[in-house]
């Protein structure tokens, strides 16, 4: 009788769901414009596609409702996601790795690809995705418009390396404590907001940053970007070809590759910096009031915690990191422009930090690799364009799978891939138990 209940719970929901489904999906999925023989847009049907895809959002959600129904079930979801011992050491040994075994499995023009865009690129938003959790997962203060620090960043090498001929290695401080002075500021006309207000602003301000940039002409070149800076060198030693060279130095044949791997092992080595920073902070006073106002700011403030100043230090060291990742971003890619610190990008970055779970570290680097990996694989699928027509671009639809994969970690994990609400500090059993006798 309860396994029937349970079915029939689970045919509802997934009736419901699959509404919902060909609701939204019907002006998309059931219909294609095209041109005609006179070059007007002519609709044309798909149907069996929209049914196909009606049946399949069935069937997800009665696995779904149904696999959640079972209370005995629990215990083995737990076991699920829980991560094992061995997780970080491994996990740590092929990001090492990574980079020399590409390259020496398809060489080093063909692994150009493979080590910038899954390599470089996914760091930098694991690297992003660890800033925005202190301000966000450990803080508890909704941020919207953490793109702007990342663009303050990259701007900030950009203008300061050729006015000043200063190098890389000094100015890459420089652009994370100018990112931070901004979260600084910021923090200030935002003491006293909460939740969506606080939420609100932050967007403003990302907004301000963006149109700025766009406008001033005169010193950002407005939409044309700003390109032409130095690049990336080793110590002194830049990635050209020559005797001036890197490759030339190290007795090695030039190839463009070696540029990326010691920018892939650069950005490694600082979000991994970032990962103890924030880690160390989170068993300090200061991590620990955190949480305290994350979880309740009334509660903190009546501690006699000094919330005005937790908030100002969680947004400016959220901000340093983006600023750190702004820098590195400008040496990636050679040019900057305000369209690459749009709303969207914040949003991407905050989905990674909600989708990992707020306060995890490794769920926020789990959700960086899923969200930006699989957005870059979508390039890569060409069979799509046999289905929905020439004129389909998959990467278009990046922010669907971002979506995506919210509603589903919402319904499977409302807390995040890898929840941490747990105290940071605990007291022994044997120590509890022995004050509450005395």
């Amino acid at each position: 009788m309860a396994r029937l209940e349970k079915i029939s719970s689970a045919l509802r929901e997934a009736a419901l769901a699959t509404l919902i489904v060909a609701g939204l999906g019907f002006p998309i999925i059931a219909y294609r414009a095209e041109p005609d023989f006179n070059n007007a847009l002519a609709l044309l049907g798909r149907w069996p596609l929209f049914f196909q895809f009606c049946l399949a959002a069935f069937a997800l959600r009665f696995a779904l409702a149904f696999w959640r129904g079972g209370a005995a079930k629990a215990p083995i979801r737990e076991r699920l996601w829980r991560s094992p011992r061995w997780l970080g050491p491994a996990a740590l040994i092929a990001l090492v790795v990574y980079p020399l075994a590409v390259v020496g499995l398809l060489g080093p023009q063909a692994a150009l690809k493979w080590v910038d865009t899954y390599g470089v690129q996914i760091l930098i938003y694991v690297l992003l995705g660890w800033g925005l959790n202190i301000t966000v997962g450990l803080a508890g203060l909704l941020d919207l418009g953490y793109a702007a620090f990342y663009a303050v960043g990259a701007y900030a090498y950009a203008l300061l390396a050729p006015a000043t001929g200063l190098g890389f290695w000094a100015l890459l401080p420089v652009c994370g404590l100018l990112a931070a002075f901004w979260g600084f500021c910021i923090g200030f006309p935002i003491l006293r907001l909460r939740g969506d207000y606080l939420a609100i602003v932050t967007l403003a301000f990302a907004e301000i940053v963006r149109i700025v940039l766009t406008n001033w002409d005169v010193v950002t070149h407005g939409e044309a970007g700003l390109f032409g800076f130095p690049g990336l060198n080793f110590f002194g030693l830049p990635f050209i070809p020559g005797p001036r060279g890197f490759a030339a130095h190290a007795g090695l044949p030039f190839a463009g590759v070696h540029k990326l791997i010691f920018l892939y092992y650069l950005v490694l080595i600082l979000a991994l910096a970032a990962n103890l920073v924030s880690l160390r902070l989170r068993r300090l006073p200061l991590g620990r009031a955190w949480e305290a106002l994350r979880e309740d700011e009334i509660a903190c403030r009546a501690l006699g915690l000094d919330t005005a100043n937790i908030k100002l230090t969680a947004f400016a060291l959220g901000a340093f990191f983006a600023g750190v990742a702004g820098c590195l971003f400008a040496l990636r890619q050679g040019f900057v422009s305000p369209s690459a610190f749009t709303f969207s990008e914040s949003a991407l970055i905050l989905a990674i930090v909600v989708l990992g779970g707020g306060g995890s570290q490794l769920g926020v680097a789990v959700a960086a690799v899923f969200l930006v990996g699989a957005s870059e694989a979508l390039r890569e699928i060409t069979f799509l364009k046999s289905v929905f027509g020439e004129g389909f671009d998959p990467a278009q639809y990046r922010m669907l799978l971002v979506g995506l994969a919210m509603v589903a970690m919402m319904n499977l994990r409302p807390r995040g891939l890898v929840s941490t609400r747990e105290p940071t500090i605990k007291l022994p059993a044997g120590k509890i138990a022995a004050e509450t006798a005395s």
